[in-house]
């Protein structure tokens, strides 16, 4: 969905909340493609700051299909999206002056979509747990321990000590 900011950039003292419906049905980055299980529209207030410049502050709630990183069961994962960001519009912008990339604008219109997902990359959990104290899974059968023990033998030696274990096995042979 795009929005026109036109009024946002140009109307000194200009303030306007509105209402978007996101597109978006599945957030891809380099750990997944997560599908949006639920979302409230996005409220936005457009605000003047300027000659060429307007806020975009922005409030939104998605739920997103996602998987414990240990034991691979899904989890919906709920993301409270609430930001500020600050656009410039296509006249006044050099990407040499800014610092702040603008990838969610086209022109003059703010690209909802790209920005709800730019903020929503930021916002994702680093680990994705379906209870804090999960188990995972058997590096040997791949069985859930939550559910109970597999009974295989998972004892991984250090490799700092095989030289030792080499001299203490040598010593038994004598």
């Amino acid at each position: 969905m795009l929005i026109n900011l036109s009024d946002a950039f140009t109307s000194e003292g200009y303030v306007a909340k509105k209402q978007a419906e996101t597109e978006l049905t599945q957030i891809s980055c380099r750990m997944g493609d997560f599908p949006i299980i639920e979302k409230t529209p996005l409220a936005l207030t457009l605000t003047n700051l300027g000659t060429n410049k307007a806020s975009i502050e922005g409030r939104m709630e998605l739920t997103l299909a996602m998987q414990c990183d240990r034991c691979l069961k899904p989890v919906p994962t709920k993301i409270c999206l609430h930001f500020v960001r600050q656009a410039v519009s296509p006249d006044a912008y050099s990407k040499e002056e800014e610092d702040d990339e603008q990838n969610f604008m086209e022109g003059y219109q703010l690209n909802v979509d790209d920005l709800i997902k730019n903020e929503c990359l930021m916002d994702l959990p680093a680990k994705v747990l379906c209870k804090p104290d999960c188990k995972g899974i058997c590096i040997q059968c791949g069985k859930d321990l939550n559910e109970g023990e597999c009974g295989c033998d998972r004892f991984i030696p250090d490799p700092r000590m095989a030289r030792i274990k080499d001299i203490f096995e040598a010593k038994r042979e004598v």
